[in-house]
């Protein structure tokens, strides 16, 4: 297992999508605080320039880039490559990390679905499959992270597009790590982040202060931090309100759904309620 230090080490360079605000924002200052080169991509350029600003009085104006990407644009990730390499010349660190959840039904909109999975799952797959090759090519440590949800594992009822964009994530960065794993002299692996409730500009609704069940950003890094030093690949985060063997049970009884032959998304049946909380203050 490589050394997390190999990797977030002074002059190595990381990339972050979604990187303007919340969880980005707060890995890019992490990366930064390291002594590392750091490129933010993502969209609005006030928002953009401010982060960058923040940024650069941590590591320095010559350490830190900004570039506008709409990560749902394969064109527009093989440009930010690019800029990335002509500036800095080779990447260790990827976090593929832009999302977006306006609310969908199974029939709304068809702009509402198309936004979602164009950002929040072929940002992730096409980032991975845009930067990738260079980071396999130039043989040094590096890592690709890629920002799951819990909405991707227990699939709840409400906004289906935001479920299955994050449920493919998931899959698609298993199947990463797989092939990762066993191609030969590959010093890149792949890490599922899977944050709890975090006070972001996703989450917060109507709300300008953070709910006490909420964790910060810097939070969620400091136990990705934490998990990628374990050489963890799924990095399930709990929260203020939600431990993880919360987590686990849940997760557990939405596979059950399939091996016990219940209904779909059998935790919110009015049948099956009383059967779930028992499962849930089970004791094993």
């Amino acid at each position: 297992m490589t050394d997390i230090q190999d990797i977030f080490r002074e002059s190595n360079v990381a990339v972050v999508t979604g990187g303007a605000s919340g969880i980005g924002l707060a890995a890019a200052k992490y990366f930064a605080s390291l002594g590392m080169s750091v490129v933010i991509a993502d969209l609005g350029g006030d928002r953009l320039a401010q982060a960058a600003t923040a940024l650069k009085a941590i590591a320095g104006e010559e350490h830190i880039l900004a570039v506008e990407t709409d990560v749902a644009s394969r064109e527009a990730l093989e440009a930010l490559e690019r800029t990335v390499l002509q500036r800095f010349g080779r990447v260790h660190v990827l976090m593929n990390n832009a999302g977006i959840g306006p609310e969908t039904s199974i029939f709304s909109a068809q702009a509402g679905w198309d936004a979602i999975l164009g950002v929040n799952l072929l940002g992730v797959i096409n980032g991975t499959r845009v930067f990738g090759p260079s980071m396999l090519a130039h043989g040094e440590p590096g890592l690709i992270i890629n920002t799951g949800s819990k909405q991707g594992i227990t699939t709840p009822p409400g906004n289906p597009a935001y479920n299955v964009s994050k449920a493919g994530v998931k899959v698609f960065t298993e199947a990463l790590q797989h092939e990762l794993r066993n191609t030969t002299g590959a010093k890149i692996s792949a890490h599922l982040l899977i944050p709890g409730f975090v006070f972001t500009g996703l989450t917060k609704g109507e709300r300008t202060e953070k709910p006490a069940g909420a964790w910060t950003p810097e939070q969620t890094i400091d136990f990705m931090v934490e998990s990628l030093k374990r050489g963890d690949f799924y990095i399930l985060c709990p929260d203020n309100d939600v431990a993880r063997p919360v987590d686990e049970r849940r997760m557990l009884w939405a596979a059950g759904d399939i091996v016990e032959n219940r209904p779909p998304l059998s935790r919110w049946h009015a049948d099956y309620a009383d059967q779930f909380k028992a499962f849930l203050e089970k004791k094993d």
